[in-house]
């Protein structure tokens, strides 16, 4: 078996804001084995400032990968947990090598076209009459559930957003899910998170930094407005610290990016204990291109869980795959007749 790794710049189609600043670009890595005329291939989606995997060694820990892949998937995923975008992109690679199709990892209902998984659609941080723009095509388009990224422009003005929403459609008719990737202060995060308990907001998603982690517990006990850890979860590798960290937080959701937190296995393994404590949880991609975006809604289909998932970021980027993957009407389909635009030869000449 022989394995080769690539990195590959993703562009934004718009610069897309979060409260941690504005991404313009987009790095990511694939890993692709070949083995007995058969090829096979991951994506490593790291997000640089945001990953735990984001390290000076990085690219040295791809080149050792590579050059043990001959110890297969289990034993790699082991010596690779403090670089979960890693282990990812190695179980999506030796999932594609035993795969009918290189991009048909997880056979369901999904990729044969007849069933769908509900996204929700996410609107990106800008100035008020972008972040509408945005939040007006969302629902003409259909989705039932949106998500605002919140936390950077003037907290009375993602207010009137909200109250623009409410002011046109009910929570039973469109869903409200806000992200503040951490930007409220510790003493000003309840008061904040009360103004927008007005708006019936389904649920908020890490109001404070991480690791705050007495200051999160307290708040998830008195919060008017569910709580969802994220980046929370970033950096917890063991079993043991991700049933400490979730025995002392108790939140209502945990919200699950495989390419952070140690790829479908680590990902199962904080569902069992979202489950064992009666815990909402739902998954979401972290930008990944199209072929990580892939694996992620394949495997997601197979979990059940009829949540709206974060699963709709393929289209923000002007150099992206063209897939299988369509968004229509808030709905993910796997359209089993278009092709990837997918080719080895321009990554590896293999």
């Amino acid at each position: 078996m022989k394995a080769t790794y690539h990195k590959y710049i993703l562009h934004f189609k718009q610069p897309s804001g979060t409260s941690r600043g504005v991404m313009n670009d987009k790095e990511t890595w694939f890993i692709i084995l070949k083995n007995e005329g058969k090829k096979g291939i991951g994506e490593c989606g790291i997000l640089r400032g945001l990953s735990s995997d984001d390290r000076p060694d990085y690219e040295a820990k791809l080149q050792w990968t590579c050059a043990n892949i001959h110890l297969g998937k289990e034993k790699l995923w082991e010596a690779l947990m403090e670089f979960p975008s890693i282990q990812f992109g190695i179980e999506m690679a030796f999932q594609s090598l035993v795969s009918a199709s290189p991009f048909l990892l997880f056979p369901s209902e999904f990729t044969s076209g007849e069933k769908s998984i509900e996204i929700n659609g996410l609107v990106w941080m800008g100035e008020e009459s972008f972040m509408k723009q945005q939040i007006d095509e969302k629902l003409a388009n259909g989705f039932r559930c949106v998500k605002l990224k919140i936390g950077a422009i003037d907290f009375d003005k993602e207010l009137q957003l909200l109250r623009y929403i409410r002011q046109h459609f009910t929570p039973e008719q469109v869903e409200i899910r806000v992200d503040a990737n951490g930007a409220f202060l510790t003493t000003l995060a309840l008061d904040k998170i009360n103004q927008l308990s007005e708006f019936k907001i389904h649920s908020i998603e890490q109001p404070i930094e991480k690791n705050n982690t007495d200051t999160m517990a307290a708040l998830c006990k008195i919060t008017p407005i569910p709580i969802a850890l994220d980046e929370e979860l970033i950096g917890v590798f063991s079993l043991e610290e991700k049933e400490q960290l979730l025995q002392k937080i108790k939140p209502q959701y945990i919200i699950l990016k495989p390419s952070f937190i140690g790829g479908f296995r680590g990902t199962q393994e904080w569902i069992l204990l979202a489950e064992k404590y009666k815990i909402g949880w739902w998954i979401t991609s972290a930008l990944e291109s199209n072929i990580g975006l892939n694996a992620i809604a394949q495997w997601t289909y197979l979990q059940h869980n009829l949540m709206p998932q974060g699963l709709g970021t393929g289209a923000l980027y002007t150099n992206n795959f063209n897939c299988p993957l369509q968004v229509l009407k808030g709905q993910l389909w796997y359209e089993k007749q278009k092709d990837w635009t997918f080719s080895f030869e321009y990554f590896c000449n293999i």
